[in-house]
């Protein structure tokens, strides 16, 4: 017997890795140092930009949303997806990506939804400035159902040490800017999944009069990436420590960029809770608390600034034409209640 007979067939991978190579290389910093092939990935930091630079690492999955790309044949958006989330998750360290890996599995080889995988990563990856050095592509036969995978990556960025972002500098009179998600990123798809394709019952190409789009189109919107957007910011140290709105919404985030001697005070109503938000709150008769804790509600992250420079940061996204909104302050922290408290009505 061949290794083809077992259902793995290096060719068909051997071609496609070239292609991954091909784009791959567009995305090549001049840290990168060789070429997709090896057993391993080469960079170099410049060390005449780099003063007392200090990595930060990060590795994360695009979950169950995987299942919207399934449904719809639509591939690259998941690529981007990824890439994206790892980004803004070393940027609350006030972190550059450098250099980024991905995992591809699936249980036959596809060559067309892995160059459109690979193609949304790399689109995305030359928006961040950051290098698509390597990873690994697995064909696992009746490991995975038919038509599906599993993506993963990797990232490594760097920040200067007196610039490093760090909760412990939030003190109370700081002010909370939320700048607006495009979706629901790349999480909450579990129950925005069962409450869509179960309890609605609608199919990934069933268009939505609430939404004015595809259900499933509405739910591959990709992830965005706040660093080219906040660069410039970071580098004027006008920011304390920054909350990505991720899995455990604004309720489970939030206090992961806060010291103990704090809490936040949340203004609900402060920014517009996208429709697609407001659909799935309809359709699941969910309570304002349980959304909190699940969903971005609109909210993709959340910037942590000295009073003192509201109006400069202000000014900056406003030139940018970027869209943010003042939703809170920081107080001294009550005993016995939680890191973050809302006040207000949520506009469903």
């Amino acid at each position: 017997m061949r290794y083809a007979d077992a259902g793995v067939n290096i060719a068909v991978a051997d071609e496609t890795k070239r292609r991954i190579a091909a784009m791959a290389k567009k995305t090549f910093t001049r840290g990168v140092l060789a070429p997709i092939g090896g057993f391993g990935s080469l960079f170099k930091l410049d060390r005449k930009r780099w003063r007392d630079p200090i990595l930060v690492a990060s590795a994360d999955g695009v979950g169950t949303k995987l299942k919207i790309a399934f449904a719809t044949g639509i591939h690259s958006t998941v690529g981007a997806d990824i890439l994206n989330h790892c980004v803004n998750d070393i940027l609350t360290q006030g972190a550059e990506p450098l250099f980024f890996l991905d995992y591809i599995a699936m249980g036959k080889m596809n060559a067309a939804v892995v160059e459109q995988v690979i193609e949304g990563m790399s689109r995305a990856a030359k928006k961040a400035g950051c290098a698509l050095i390597g990873g690994e592509t697995a064909e696992m036969p009746d490991f995975y159902a038919p038509g599906e995978y599993d993506l993963a990556g990797f990232i490594v960025g760097a920040v200067e040490r007196k610039k490093q972002l760090d909760p412990r500098r939030v003190r109370p009179g700081d002010v909370l800017v939320a700048l607006p998600s495009s979706g629901l990123h790349t999480n909450g798809y579990s129950l925005a999944r069962k409450l869509v394709f179960d309890v609605a019952k609608l199919k990934a190409d069933t268009y939505v009069a609430e939404i004015r789009n595809k259900i499933g189109i509405e739910l591959l919107r990709p992830h965005r990436a706040y660093w080219p957007l906040l660069k410039n910011i970071l580098a004027r140290g006008w920011v304390s420590s920054i909350a990505h709105i991720t899995g455990g919404g604004i309720t489970g985030n939030l206090p992961r960029a806060l010291p103990r001697n704090v809490r936040a005070v949340v203004e609900l109503g402060s920014w517009p809770v996208l429709e697609i938000f407001r659909y799935l709150a309809r359709i699941g008769k969910i309570e304002r608390d349980e959304l909190l804790k699940t969903f971005n509600l609109g909210v993709g992250m959340i910037l942590i600034i000295p009073a003192k420079h509201v109006s400069q940061v202000a000014a900056e996204l406003k030139r940018r034409r970027e869209k943010f909104y003042v939703i809170g302050r920081i107080e001294r922290a009550a005993r016995g209640k939680p890191p973050v408290i809302y006040t207000g009505k949520l506009a469903l």
